[in-house]
């Protein structure tokens, strides 16, 4: 059955490494856990079908006193973390804190102890006549989620990004204006590694949207800004990597010059490829491969909805245009995908560059097949209050709340507005 309850609208999602569980996150603070049927994968085609594993609150609403604010409860990011025993273990986040969690099976209990009873209550010892070994019994499966860390109080904006390092052993946190290196045993201290906050936030220009670790150098990792810039850090330089090793930014074309150019560049989620020579980028309108050793242009680029570059006007007035969508590698770096609207998402195969629409349906029912895209399908009702704001997407969010904190930010794109108003009038 589907629900209608927004707090059940997911708002993450995340494979563990080998692809058997799949874990989402949603509104209302909830982890969900999916493992998947052993029997799809031997069938022919192979298909990915997933059963409810494990279920648990991850995080509640809280209340910023200091600062009269609302915490929503709802899961920005969840990371996995690799199997090193018969356990697993992720990180989930909301806005501010961030928790690791343990997910343990138990099929087997103890009996026979010698100071409790069968009920579990204790027994005297001076009652004791003979000494038990306890026995291990089969029982039922059941699944186990607790918490063995909490991390929080780093962060004085929304987290919107966490990335574990190689070692397993550290993993970052982002938000709008910092970045944050921690360790998985300390909880009560993190490291500050990257600080772009400006003395005075009128002079504030752009925002860090994703940032990423290296899949094998543990010393590296990338940040994206809201200036549609990817900055790569190498943290043996430096403690502090507000100077970065590497910049990559796209030259802009002065054909496609317009008053939405800064906005539409805006990158909203980065990615390294699992070998870590290429990362991807998603900006509103495309999807770019960088190469790692040039830094000047990106090598590909697949236009995710170029029909939307006529409407931006109409997407600017609605708030559209600061939607956020995300992007992903395929297992060997052949194909990504990345998200759209209508409750489509996009896969661009590297190799042959064909590129496939498919359809997130809630019709399980319905025959799977691939969908062609068609003008009738691109044409978008941009009404104000009523536009794809509604969309259960897996891969989208909003960028607005960042353009807003800037005031400054806020006030030079008004300004700017009006001139293209008058100017249009």
């Amino acid at each position: 059955m589907i629900s209608d309850n927004p707090s059940d609208i997911i708002s993450c999602v995340e494979f563990n490494h080998d692809g058997d569980l799949l874990a989402t996150g949603d509104k209302g603070g909830r982890v969900v856990i999916f493992q998947r049927d052993p029997s799809s994968k031997n069938c022919h085609p192979r298909r990915g079908e997933y059963n409810v594993y494990s279920t648990f609150q991850s995080h509640e609403p809280e209340f910023d006193y200091l600062k009269s604010l609302e915490i929503e409860e709802k899961i920005n990011k969840i990371r996995w973390l690799k199997r090193k025993n018969p356990a697993h273990f992720l990180l989930s986040t909301n806005d501010k804190t961030i928790k690791l969690w343990k997910v343990s099976e138990r099929d087997k209990r103890a009996e026979g102890y010698n100071l409790r009873d069968e009920s579990g209550q204790i027994r005297d010892p001076t009652s004791l006549t003979a000494l038990r070994v306890p026995v291990l019994k089969p029982m039922e499966l059941m699944v186990e989620a607790s918490p063995r860390r909490i991390f929080a109080n780093a962060h004085t904006y929304h987290i919107n990004s966490i990335s574990i390092n190689s070692d397993q052993e550290t993993y970052l946190s982002a938000d709008d204006l910092r970045i944050n290196l921690w360790h998985m045993e300390v909880t009560d201290q993190s490291f500050n590694i990257v600080d772009i906050k400006p003395t005075n936030m009128e002079e504030l220009t752009e925002v860090i949207t994703a940032a990423e670790f290296h899949p094998h150098d543990c010393n590296v990792f990338v940040y994206s800004s809201s200036k549609g810039t990817i900055r790569l850090c190498d943290m043996r330089q430096a403690a502090l990597c507000d100077s970065h090793s590497k910049l990559f930014e796209e030259p802009e074309d002065p054909t496609n010059r317009s008053f939405f150019s800064e906005i539409i560049s805006s990158i909203s989620d980065v990615k390294f490829s699992n070998s870590g020579r290429y990362m991807i980028s998603r900006d509103y309108l495309s999807v770019k491969v960088w190469d790692l050793h040039m830094e000047t242009k990106p090598i590909e680029t697949y236009p995710v909805h170029e029909y939307l570059r006529p409407k931006l006007c109409s997407l600017y007035e609605n708030d559209c245009i600061f939607d956020k969508f995300e992007c992903c590698w395929s297992g060997n770096d052949s194909a990504i995908m990345t998200g759209s609207y209508n409750n489509f998402f996009r896969m661009f195969d590297r190799t042959s560059k064909r590129d496939v629409t498919l359809e997130a349906s809630r019709e399980t029912a319905k025959p799977r097949y691939l969908l062609k895209p068609r003008k009738s399908m691109m044409k978008l009702k941009l009404v104000v209050g009523e536009c794809v704001h509604q969309i259960v997407s897996v891969l989208q969010h909003k960028l607005e709340e960042q353009h807003r904190r800037s005031r400054n930010f806020g006030k030079s794109w008004e300004m700017k507005w009006q001139e293209f108003v008058n100017q249009m009038g």
